[in-house]
């Protein structure tokens, strides 16, 4: 049998992620909205935390940015998905995150966002990538986490940006216990890492593992 093209294999991972998110009733009801209306860009990836992979990404998320439009409340999303990667253990996904994110910052060119902290131990910390912060998602199907068992490892990069936006429209609150809700009712329990932002590092929120009290982020801005 021919194997796949590439065109192919990305129509199958892309109907895999929205039964994942649509189909199964995703509790993230914005994940839903997205992929409902389309509004995300998935990219494949090999070689996860590595710096050649870091180059591909920072040249798509730019190119993201640049179509991104700013002034309105249309939000959109981008996808890196990782198939070839086969992380065993949520630790070992943890550490192919942040040496993807490492590997990402090293390679970008543009300053840090500098309405964000760079430092990970700081409250105010958000990822920054061109310019610009990302709240970062971490997902795979070995996480204790039934909302982010996703088909692969993937990195989900959504615009700090849009979490303001939802604040300034008045709706961040209700969004976000809506969608806490959904994952009591999806897993019994809320995520313990979830935190609103300001009251503690979103680093520890990445991976998506319920860290130790004592971790120590290994990103070094």
């Amino acid at each position: 049998m021919d194997k796949p093209s590439q065109n192919e294999t990305e129509q199958q991972i892309n109907k895999e992620y929205h039964q994942f998110i649509v189909e199964r009733n995703h509790p993230c009801i914005m994940a839903n909205t997205v992929f409902s209306m389309g509004d995300y860009n998935l990219k494949i990836y090999d070689n996860f935390g590595s710096a050649a992979t870091a180059i591909e990404l920072v040249k798509a998320l730019n190119q993201y940015l640049e179509s991104y439009n700013f002034d309105d409340h249309h939000f959109k999303t981008f996808i890196a998905v990782f198939p070839d990667s086969k992380p065993t253990t949520e630790k070992e996904f943890e550490n192919l995150l942040w040496n993807q994110l490492q590997n990402i910052h090293e390679k970008d060119s543009k300053a840090w966002d500098p309405k964000v902290s760079k430092n990970p131990h700081d409250d105010h910390f958000s990822f920054s990538i061109g310019g610009h912060a990302f709240y970062i998602v971490g997902m795979h199907p070995k996480s204790s986490r039934i909302a982010r068992q996703s088909p692969y490892p993937t990195l989900v990069f959504n615009l700090h940006l849009q979490f303001e936006k939802l604040r300034e429209m008045g709706v961040y609150r209700k969004i976000r216990d809506k969608i806490r809700e959904r994952d009591l009712a999806l897993q019994g329990s809320i995520n313990p890492v979830l935190e609103d932002f300001g009251k503690n590092s979103e680093a520890r929120q990445y991976s998506g593992r319920n860290i130790e009290k004592n971790w120590k982020c290994p990103f070094q801005p």
